[in-house]
């Protein structure tokens, strides 16, 4: 165990050792679904089993009875005083002195409070969305500043050709400095 802690908290592997991990979980990944073909209820051994052994025939319908009730428990909500409810059935198996201690009335009282994530849930759309229109407002003026710049550079260059041709390099050199070129 002690060594599986640690294999997991490395956080660098090299190339073979990545190689392997990934030929680990493919392989467990097949043994996975090869136990899971035989062995699974709907295998077909295991039907025909069923089919004729009465005594698994009521613990398969008592299996199913217990997954279609916790399907049902899935879709129903939960009101918000079902901690508060848990605790007071907690504190009253407890012996009397705890269950009149400060503590188990503190208990009695207690309502779930969300977790700051769960609070923060509904900002975090809006605030994604303001975040994105900055960066786009930011790179559309990086790139209108560029261009201007870029722009700006090609026109110099331009107007030293122009009188590079015209007037004369040497005259042309005294207007643009040759940092442009």
């Amino acid at each position: 165990m002690k060594i599986l802690k640690t294999i997991s908290s490395m956080s660098l592997y090299s190339k073979s050792e990545k190689k392997n991990i990934s030929k680990c979980k493919h392989v467990r990944n097949r043994l996975y679904s090869v136990l899971e073909k035989h062995l699974s209820p709907d295998a077909s051994w295991m039907q025909k089993h069923i089919a004729g052994c009465p005594r698994c025939q009521k613990r398969f319908n008592a299996v199913n009875k217990v997954n279609l009730a916790l399907s049902c428990m899935k879709s129903q909500p939960h009101s918000l005083d079902l901690l508060k409810h848990a605790n007071i059935q907690t504190i009253g198996v407890l012996k009397h002195s705890l269950r009149e201690a400060p503590k188990a009335q503190k208990l009695r009282k207690i309502l779930p409070e969300p977790k700051l994530f769960e609070r923060m849930a509904k900002y975090f759309q809006p605030s994604a969305n303001l975040a994105v229109c900055i960066l786009v407002l930011v790179l559309m003026k990086m790139s209108v500043f560029s261009s201007m710049s870029k722009a700006q550079t090609q026109g110099q260059k331009a107007m030293k050709q122009y009188y590079t041709a015209r007037v004369g390099e040497d005259i042309a050199e005294d207007i643009f400095p040759s940092d442009i070129a």
